[in-house]
């Protein structure tokens, strides 16, 4: 499988992928010093509150998710490149399994490092000019080690959600893109009473379960 992953990553445009990451990465760890100081001061009322500005923040992944569902899946069935993986020794599900899993493994710990990167960038700033009210706590320090796990892993399953839809099935790049976009903005869940964590759960659930479908049907797909 490992190996399997590997090929995954040869085989993608290796520079642009790592560009983008970069860019993605420096833009949200700036994100929160930049909302604190030029959206509004109540985002730094205290480290509670820049913690979960932070976890939202870090959906900004969802979309480089989507990218690579794109370059993995979509482009590989339009390119044709697909039907050379498919001659590989190996079952389709196990074919897809592996793909699947690189994306994940890449989404989550793509989002972890930037999770911590960009709380010590925040950290950093506050204490060269203070923006954030009150100091970091040891309480704070655990809320936040265990958002960057859990919400990781969140952002993990929710990026899934497009693609056995619109990643393997129809195999479109913009309705996949727009997904993204558009589950990036669970914030809005509390602004019309909807439960928050009602909502991330059940986007959970559905991105499990567009894994599932993607899994169990690699046989039938195939390369129509």
């Amino acid at each position: 499988m490992i190996k399997l992953m590997q090929l995954e990553w040869k085989k993608l445009k290796q520079k642009s992928v790592i560009s983008e990451v970069i860019i993605y990465t420096l833009i949200l760890m700036f994100l929160p010093v930049f909302f604190i100081k030029a959206v509004s001061t109540d985002f730094g009322q205290n480290y509670a509150t820049v913690i979960d500005l932070i976890s939202e923040i870090q959906k900004g992944f969802i979309l480089f998710g989507a990218s690579l569902i794109t370059q993995v899946f979509i482009d590989e069935y339009k390119n044709k490149t697909i039907s050379l993986s498919f001659r590989y020794p190996i079952s389709r599900q196990k074919l897809f399994a592996a793909k699947i899993l690189f994306i994940a493994t890449f989404v989550f710990l793509l989002t972890m490092v930037s999770y911590l990167l960009t709380g010590t960038v925040t950290y950093l700033i506050d204490q060269v000019q203070p923006i954030i009210k009150g100091n970091l706590t040891r309480t704070d320090l655990t809320t936040f080690l265990n958002q960057m796990i859990v919400r990781s892993l969140v952002i993990t399953l929710i990026t899934f959600i497009p693609l056995f839809y619109f990643g393997i099935w129809k195999r479109m790049t913009i309705p996949t893109v727009i997904c993204a976009i558009v589950l990036m903005q669970t914030h809005f869940a509390q602004l019309i009473n909807l439960n928050y964590d009602l909502v991330i759960t059940v986007l959970c659930i559905m991105g499990a379960l567009s894994i599932f479908l993607s899994i169990i049907s690699a046989d039938k797909i195939g390369e129509i």
